[in-house]
């Protein structure tokens, strides 16, 4: 299927691993000119030299190592991207994660009120930011599509407590967004993984291959973990043509892990 998104412009966070590089792979495949961050610059030089290799095209596509935390950091991405590309036409935010790989006690539901905010920064709030400074061009332009990687844990309780909350934050306000952009050409919508493979499965099957057999046998109906190229071909149609009605859908890729029947 031709996604029709040819000579658009998209800027993906979390571009390094996982679910943002392969989302980055699929849409240079679509003639999508990226921009893309990350915090680890060899991730980055890495994709971008994939990219390279398949776009058919002429375009450049830019990098920016960056730690999106930081208060500043969304004004400094914007602005790069400005002076680079102009505004894109779409936007992935993929940026997100439990933190419980810097510090253990992120699992603990009675943590600091600061390790919240700090889970809820990095799930939620950045991409708030980004999309408002973002979408007001959009709207003028009369089209534009924004992607937030939500989880399943944003609608049942997979994972640490401050995760989940931060995650449901970003589903209600794609959910609510969407309805709000609908009349103007703007599509937001969001995909709702189940348990992908990444970094921590890795490390589980090192440590803990048990847990692994277990969790496929009781909670994952298809028995396998999600790849995230299968994310991307999610991900990319949201981005296309073809997406226009989809204002406001959360969209669930889990494998069958989930078992609630609400979805929008």
């Amino acid at each position: 299927m031709d996604l029709g998104i040819a000579g658009k412009t998209a800027l993906v966070t979390g571009a390094g691993r996982g679910i943002g590089r392969a989302t980055a792979i699929e849409l240079a495949r679509e003639g999508v000119t990226l921009f893309l961050v990350s915090r680890t610059l060899s991730y980055l030089q890495d994709l971008r030299r994939e990219i390279d290799h398949i776009t058919t095209t002429d375009s450049y596509h830019y990098i920016m190592s960056l730690d999106m935390m930081e208060d500043s950091a969304p004004n400094t991405l914007i602005n790069r991207v400005i002076t680079s590309m102009g505004m894109p036409d779409i936007v992935v935010n993929n940026l997100g994660g439990n933190m419980t790989d810097i510090d253990d006690e992120y699992r603990d539901p009675l943590c600091s009120i600061d390790m919240y905010r700090k889970v809820h920064r990095l799930n939620f709030e950045v991409a708030v930011e980004l999309n408002a400074m973002i979408i007001p061009s959009m709207i003028e332009k009369g089209w534009g599509r924004i992607v937030n990687v939500s989880s399943l844990a944003s609608l049942e309780n997979h994972g640490t407590i401050p995760y989940c909350t931060s995650k449901a934050a970003l589903t209600a306000y794609t959910r609510s967004m969407g309805r709000y952009l609908a009349p103007t050409g703007v599509v937001m919508s969001a995909i709702i993984p189940g348990a992908i493979e990444s970094v921590y499965w890795d490390e589980v099957i090192k440590t803990r291959p048990e847990h692994l057999d277990n969790f496929l046998n009781e909670r994952q109906r298809i028995g396998r973990l999600g790849r995230p190229e299968e994310m991307a071909h999610v991900i990319a149609f949201l981005c296309s043509m073809q997406a226009s009605f989809c204002t406001g859908s959360i969209v669930p890729a889990d494998g069958g892990m989930g078992r609630g029947y609400f979805c929008q």
